[in-house]
């Protein structure tokens, strides 16, 4: 990992200090136990042999240094394998309330905490089987859609995923839950469509990545979003995914040579 700087630690600090209160509204509360699981020390960037010797005996995930873009296949494998690549780069000073690319924050506050629980561990697991049998397929226009169609469940769910909850709606999705403006936005906003989860809608649905997400999907438990996983999983044996809707996400040619050069 980097030696980070004085200035790197700072950025840290000055974003969890400002999250923390909104984990507290707002995170599910799964969330919230697994932070408190993994120790973060509120003032500087964890090294990830801290977070994995908490992490690991949970559910066997880790947290893995990554340097740069993990091409689509190799992130979603990572996940069947139990590990979470991780950027360990941080954010700018002038970067606190938006950054289009992951970073150390994102993944580690915003991800890893979930990873501590088993019923999420095992959906993240599931779909990275779900990866792995896509690579199968050897169509590359097939192929393409398939990979949207996953990259648009991710998103829903893992990214921007909410919970019901006898208190109202809890977030548990890592965009949200790393971005101090946008958590308290998709809880309370009246501009904020909110529905229960559906394979068929969601695999339809483009979104966008530079503005705060108009529509969301719930869940009532992370047990349901085990069996959605497998829902998505047979629906691309079946060839549902074959063809779905265009627009967002792009494919980038990376992610879809990914899947083709694992299959070979």
């Amino acid at each position: 990992m980097p030696d980070y700087s004085l200035s790197e630690h700072q950025v840290w600090g000055t974003l969890y200090s400002r999250m923390r209160p909104e984990w507290e509204r707002y995170a599910n509360p799964h969330f919230l136990q697994g932070l408190d699981s993994l120790c973060f020390a509120p003032d500087r960037i964890p090294q990830l042999t801290e977070v994995n010797q908490f992490l690991s005996p949970l559910t066997g995930f880790s947290a893995r240094e990554v340097a740069g873009y993990v091409p689509a296949f190799q992130f979603f494998d990572s996940l069947r394998r139990r590990e979470f690549p991780t950027t360990v780069t941080i954010r700018g000073a002038g970067q606190l309330d938006y950054l289009p690319e992951p970073d150390i924050f994102h993944d580690i506050a915003g991800h890893v905490p979930m990873h501590t629980d088993p019923a999420f561990a095992e959906a993240l697991v599931r779909f990275g089987e779900c990866a792995h049998r896509a690579a199968e397929i050897r169509d590359p226009v097939r192929l393409a859609n398939i990979v949207k169609g996953m990259a648009r469940f991710f998103w829903f769910t893992v990214e921007f995923g909410l919970m019901e909850s006898q208190g109202g709606w809890k977030a548990y999705g890592s965009g949200l839950l790393s971005s101090h403006g946008e958590l308290a936005h998709a809880i309370r906003s009246p501009q904020v469509q909110r529905f229960p989860f559906q394979v068929e809608w969601v695999i339809n649905q483009s979104f966008a990545i530079d503005r705060y997400q108009p529509l969301l999907f719930t869940v009532r438990n992370f047990e349901e979003l085990y069996d959605l996983v497998g829902q998505l999983d047979r629906w691309m044996q079946q060839g549902k995914l074959d063809h779905i809707a265009p627009g967002e996400p792009g494919i980038r040619e990376e992610d879809l040579q990914s899947f083709l050069d694992a299959g070979r």
